[in-house]
């Protein structure tokens, strides 16, 4: 298991040196370059020049990619051409935000969808099968933010329930933290609830139906055994992949979502910087979300262990 890990942690490792590589000869090998790109077509030389200068894009290429990865490892991701923040900075004072919904979101989605794929799965063709149906059906065709702007007029506006706009930080209470974040959460996880649902109840009933466990019936094991210790958990392994596969989702709504609830978060940092062309901080925040990803799909690939002990990875 040891061997395992390491082997792991060094390949996403890698991929991490991989995606900042591409990353780094992809910005500066825009048509044009990404200094042009960003003082825009109507800039003098003398400007692009200066730029260039200030970035340090003047000196050869490979000097530049050494220096830039030897900040990257010291977690320096340069300084913000518009607004002259430390990009770090600038991801450190919006990734709780985002990190607050993202987890929120996480929690809500597994919560609702596991429990109702296996209550869709065990009573097929019934009333909760079909509820839970339309609730994914809808979680996949509506979009995160109209789901958000539909939450914002029942709950905010209808009702003044819960806050409709703005990010209150732990620090001024869980409770005003917690009204902030739940609508926004609530909108992200709609969409990766519904998907989750789906797969939990497909592969729940494809397991039912394996030949192993018409097997355990006829031997005669206890129904919940037979569920709990067989059924769900060999149903639960690609329900997991998916759901770690499924974090994109997480984050591409909320991107949406933190704009029309106002918060200033990852989404709405990567977005201002873009329309600004800011690729330092563009850069920045790549990294951040992909590293996201590739540590995510390696606690993915470890927890798999833990539901099914009979995987023995490394082994013949």
């Amino acid at each position: 298991m040891k061997k395992y890990i390491t082997k792991r942690v060094v390949h996403a490792i890698a991929i991490m040196w991989m995606v900042a590589t591409v990353l780094f000869f992809g910005i500066r090998f825009l048509p044009g370059g990404p200094v042009r790109t960003m003082l825009g077509k109507q800039a003098t030389e003398a400007k692009i020049r200066a730029l260039r200068r200030d970035l340090g894009m003047n000196r050869p290429l490979h000097e530049q990619y050494f220096d830039w990865l030897i900040n990257l490892i010291q977690l320096d991701f340069g300084t913000s051409i518009r607004s002259g923040q430390e990009v770090t900075e600038a991801i450190m004072l919006a990734l709780p935000k985002t990190l607050s919904i993202g987890v929120l979101a996480v929690l809500i989605g597994l919560c609702i969808a596991i429990p109702t794929g296996v209550i869709s799965a065990t009573r097929r063709h019934e009333l909760p099968d079909y509820i839970a149906t339309f609730i994914a059906f809808f979680g996949l065709s509506a979009p995160s933010f109209f789901i958000a702007i539909l939450l914002m007029v029942i709950f905010a506006v209808r009702f003044e329930i819960l806050p409709v706009f703005g990010y209150t930080p732990i620090s001024e209470g869980i409770v005003p933290w917690f009204k902030s974040i739940l609508l926004p959460a609530i909108a992200v996880a709609l969409p990766y609830t519904a998907v989750v649902m789906r797969m939990m109840r497909s592969s729940l009933l494809e397991v039912m139906g394996a030949q192993y466990m018409r097997t355990a019936r006829l031997k005669g094991l206890d129904r919940r055994i037979r569920f709990y210790k067989h059924a769900l958990q060999n149903a639960l392994i690609p329900v997991i992949t998916v759901a770690g596969i499924q974090l994109a989702v997480v984050i591409g709504g909320s991107v949406t979502v933190e704009i029309v609830f106002g918060i200033k978060g990852i989404g709405r940092l990567i977005v201002s910087s873009i329309i600004n062309r800011d690729y330092p901080v563009t850069q920045g925040v790549i990294l951040v979300i992909a590293g996201g990803f590739i540590f995510i799909n390696l606690g993915v690939d470890l927890l798999y262990t833990a539901i099914d002990p009979r995987i023995r990875y490394g082994e013949e």
